[in-house]
């Protein structure tokens, strides 16, 4: 199902959109060599609870994960690219963490993600590789408005993630997002211009471009969610909420 929401539910999609916004800037400041991944669920529960909203991933159990996911963030480390399950792991110097959060905030949800090094400057890999996924967002986000076809925004993040050098994954993208976390039409991150359902104002759009350093396959971990590089390469994941407007798109997700 394609959700369109209303004009009028407009604001209740910007709200939750910065509350996504505001909580991922705030695990990022918090997620210091020696944070343990469960204390960033910790705080995350708590941010979420005191502004009335409520988790999309308690209990999310879609087929590809084993049983409720049980959690309140996706923290991804190093060769961990997408849902990963939050666990007693203190992060130490260097390792790159990919933070995905979804909310729902009156019926309405957004969701978005970032990947950063913890407590040291990106390497000069570390950099590119992050940077080529928030240049592919941005590529995206660019190409996206009223009545563009969904092909164009995957050929956009395609063409950035190939040109700096890098194999695409298709098993997961972008996707709707409305009254639920996961809904259609699905975003490839590559595709052909030209091609697919055209935008329509009113439709929530999560944009999420991934990579993975030197492979485009991925590995389950024992834990049955955390996805990882089958080489265990390091990798970057970036992702904004947009909502299709009349003239063109707003980022909901935006950081502080």
């Amino acid at each position: 199902m394609i959700e369109i929401l209303d004009a009028g539910r407009w604001p209740q999609a910007r709200e939750v959109g910065a509350l996504v916004g505001r909580i991922l800037a705030t695990m990022r400041e918090r997620a210091t060599v020696g944070t343990n991944l469960l204390e960033i669920d910790a705080w995350t529960k708590a941010m979420i609870e005191e502004a009335g909203a409520t988790s999309c991933y308690v209990d999310y159990a879609p087929s590809f994960g084993d049983g409720p996911f049980g959690h309140y963030i996706c923290t991804s480390v190093n060769d961990a690219v997408l849902h990963g399950l939050p666990h007693d792991y203190r992060l130490r110097e260097g390792d790159l963490l990919s933070l995905d959060l979804a909310i729902n905030l009156g019926g309405v949800v957004a969701d978005s993600a970032l990947s950063f090094v913890v407590g040291r400057e990106p390497s000069a890999d570390e950099s590119a590789l992050i940077t080529a996924t928030e240049e592919a967002l941005a590529a995206a986000i660019d190409a996206a408005g009223p009545g563009v076809p969904l092909g164009d925004l995957s050929h956009a993040i395609g063409t950035t993630l190939r040109g700096a050098g890098y194999t695409v994954n298709l098993q997961f993208g972008g996707h709707g997002v409305g009254s639920t976390m996961h809904q259609d039409p699905h975003l490839s991150n590559d595709g052909r211009p030209g091609r697919g359902y055209r935008l329509r104002p009113g439709l929530l759009l999560a944009i999420e471009p991934w990579v993975m350093a030197d492979t485009d396959e991925l590995v389950t971990d024992d834990d049955g969610w955390t996805l990882r590089s089958v080489t265990g390469c390091r990798t970057a994941h970036s992702e904004h909420t947009v909502l299709v407007t009349d003239d063109g798109v707003e980022v909901l997700t935006l950081r502080p």
